[in-house]
């Protein structure tokens, strides 16, 4: 088989060579069958676990012979932008996730205070303390749990529109969807605690007389 190789660009020495098969090699170029050099190329997330075992796979009898170089400078470079991108999009995250629940807490002390005619009505009949605040609690969880769920699918429906659109295949891990949804609720929980426990300190007539 001849041809003509593709760009390398990660590789630009290759560009540059002239590439033969094993036994070519052997019979017209004198080779011993002992590279000196080997190219390897792997996917990008497993390139720590492939230089810790290339050592004993190029030679098992002597890997500390074997001198493992780092990836290139292109790569190098690309795995950095999309480190700190990841860093920027997860401190985005948190950031969402801080504004939300201060609006859900917000929300849910303004309806506590909308509904004291209402919690005192309820503590005059007989509802216990606990029973007022999980009520509120509940709702704030279920407010937070829908804000959750839309923004998961507007985020799930942007990366397959996206991908979709730059011709790469769409890839959404299901645990990223879980998280979405689990963070959520958890905001919806944490920030509920202060308005549940402000309505179950109410007291009836306190509740009845505003």
């Amino acid at each position: 088989m001849t041809g003509i190789l593709a760009p390398v660009p990660l590789a630009p020495d290759l560009d540059q060579s002239a590439l033969v098969g094993w036994d070519v090699a052997g019979q017209l170029l004198g080779f011993d069958g002992h590279p000196t050099v080997i190219y390897v190329r792997c996917r990008e997330a497993a390139i720590e676990q492939v230089r810790e075992v290339l050592p004993a796979t190029v030679s098992p009898q002597l890997p500390g012979l074997v001198r493992v170089s780092r990836p290139s400078d292109a790569l190098a470079a690309k795995r950095a932008a999309d480190s700190a991108f990841g860093a920027l999009l997860l401190g985005l995250a948190g950031v969402s996730l801080l504004v939300g629940g201060v609006g859900v807490a917000n929300t849910m002390v303004i309806s506590v205070l909308e509904r004291r005619r209402e919690i005192g009505l309820r503590r005059a009949l007989g509802a216990p303390r606990g029973h007022i605040r999980l009520q509120f609690l509940a709702e704030s969880v279920l407010l937070s749990a829908l804000g959750g769920g839309a923004g998961t699918t507007i985020g799930v429906a942007a990366t397959l529109g996206y991908a979709t659109w730059q011709h790469w295949p769409p890839v959404i891990p299901p645990v990223t969807v879980a998280a979405g949804l689990g963070g959520a609720v958890l905001v919806g929980v944490v920030a509920g605690v202060y308005p549940a426990m402000r309505a179950a300190r109410l007291t009836p007539t306190s509740a009845l007389a505003a």
